[in-house]
């Protein structure tokens, strides 16, 4: 069970939404969660992988490089 306090304008969207399309207001926030929560499980674990790849002292190489590099190879 999760409980949260919407600013006024995003509830009246949310109420206004709901309404229009016979779906309930928990529908469409549990979507926006989904939806919003692999971004930041993307975002979190790749940022705590980068870190500990860091950590163990790997080198890592910028993009730009790598197209240099790429490029250099041809």
């Amino acid at each position: 069970m999760l409980a949260i306090r919407l600013p006024i304008e995003i509830e009246a969207r949310l109420d206004r939404l709901a309404k229009a399309t016979g779906r309930t207001k928990t529908f469409y926030a549990t979507q926006a969660i989904l939806e919003k929560i692999e971004d930041l499980e993307d975002y979190y674990l790749a940022e705590k992988a980068y870190g500990e790849y860091v950590a163990r002292g790997e080198k890592s190489i910028s993009l730009e490089d790598l197209k240099r590099e790429h490029e250099a190879s041809r």
